[in-house]
């Protein structure tokens, strides 16, 4: 063990184990549920995670008869009393075992009671998503304190089309629109290609010189500036675009962009970007500010291969899971099956919107969002539902924390 270090610090790979113990031990209700699981912990629990089809009152039958796990994830969806379900579980685990709850009650007294009195570490609630897992159970899982977030504030989400014309600044648009018009949230759409303002186009709305002039004076950039240079398209939506010159350099500073969107967290719920890889130091800035990166790709080898080299990049300070994969214009004449490109990539894509040319240049030509219609509509819900989650209860109205770090046991169990 190495010295001076507290065991509550170590990795599970180095923590004392007994050999009777399991690591992680699962126990969920759903198909879909085991699936983000896996796919959230891969990083976190490299060795695996042991699934079990069952809800709370199943976990309960097994763990009367096995040894207690390090970590037991339970979900307790479809369980009338949850609570009491809970403490009948508390009464068969050992109280050191850290409980990571899974379930559909979207209410803060349950949060409290299950992790203040029940001693849960965790809860997150459906649906979740694979970056909920990463942020939430990830660190628990591995002993190790959150990743800090520098400030409270808003959900940075960048898009990039992994080559041009793929689709990624359509897409951009249509979820900063679903945000902030059919979610009714504050949102900022930050156009990353300064010469063009196709987000601005696409919106209807007018570009402005103000992001040039924030990523070439930075210190101008306050709550004010802002104020002055994002562009309103509904009451709730804003743009960020610039249409500069082609012929004129535009002098980045460096660290404007990290002043910019810490700017713009204060103002905003969520802050979308269309961010085009160009390997520009701009466009690299504007990667690594994000909680979610969504790589946009189209059904061909090329555009598959293009998409694994930038998965291969690292992940930004904000970010803990993998780029989400969004398979645009599918079952386009002459193009890859849905199967072919999931073949190619090794993995599944995340979300696919099917082929849609009349829909999506006619919204283009009279600038509406093509969202605004049925299928298209439907890919941009269930892309939000994983990029833009909001963060699950952890807090309460007050902003402070509602987790209390106890061990699985009653107060009165453990003499408290």
């Amino acid at each position: 063990m190495p010295p001076d270090v507290p065991l509550a610090e170590l990795p599970p790979e180095q923590a004392p184990a007994r050999p009777d113990r399991k690591d992680i031990l699962a126990f969920v209700a759903d198909a879909e549920t085991e699936s983000v699981l896996r796919d959230g912990l891969s990083d976190a629990a490299p060795r695996g995670v042991e699934f079990h089809r069952a809800n709370v009152r199943g976990a309960i039958d097994v763990l009367r008869q096995t040894s207690t796990p390090r970590v037991l994830i339970v979900d307790v969806t479809d369980e009338g009393r949850p609570l009491t379900a809970l403490e009948s579980l508390s009464d068969v685990v050992e109280p050191d075992v850290q409980v990571l709850l899974i379930g559909e009650f979207n209410d803060i007294n349950f949060y409290r009671h299950a992790t203040r009195i029940l001693g849960v570490k965790e809860y997150l609630f459906k649906p979740i998503t694979r970056d909920m897992v990463a942020r939430h159970f990830g660190p628990i899982i591995m002993n190790r304190s959150r990743r800090p977030e520098f400030m409270q504030g808003g959900r940075v989400v960048t898009i990039t089309g992994v080559r041009g014309g793929v689709g990624a600044s359509t897409i951009a648009v249509n979820l900063a629109w679903h945000l902030g018009k059919r979610a009714n949230r504050h949102t900022v759409l930050l156009d990353g290609d300064l010469y063009r303002g196709s987000c601005s186009l696409l919106l209807n709305a007018k570009s402005g010189a103000g992001l040039r002039t924030a990523l070439e004076t930075p210190q101008r950039i306050d709550e004010l500036f802002i104020e002055r240079c994002a562009q309103p398209v509904t009451e709730r939506l804003h743009v960020l675009s610039g249409e500069e010159n082609l012929l004129e350099h535009i002098n980045y500073q460096p660290g404007a962009v990290a002043r910019l969107i810490e700017t713009l967290r204060r103002r905003y719920n969520f802050i979308v970007i269309d961010a085009p890889f160009t390997g520009a130091e701009l466009h690299r800035d504007l990667l690594m500010m994000g909680h979610q990166r969504i790589l946009v790709l189209e059904p061909t080898l090329v555009a598959v291969r293009d998409a694994l080299r930038l998965l291969g990049l690292p992940n930004g300070t904000l970010q803990v899971h993998r780029g989400l994969l969004v398979l645009n214009r599918l079952h386009r004449p002459g193009t890859l099956t849905l199967q072919q490109v999931e073949d190619a990539l090794k993995m599944k894509v995340d979300v696919a919107i099917p082929d849609l040319p009349k829909l999506v240049e006619n919204a283009a030509t009279i600038g509406e969002p093509a969202a605004l219609h049925g299928k298209f509509y439907k890919g941009i819900v269930a892309l939000a539902a994983q990029a833009a989650a909001a963060f699950p209860v952890d807090s309460s109205p007050d902003g402070t924390s509602a987790s209390v770090r106890r061990g699985w046991r009653h107060p009165w169990r453990s003499g408290t």
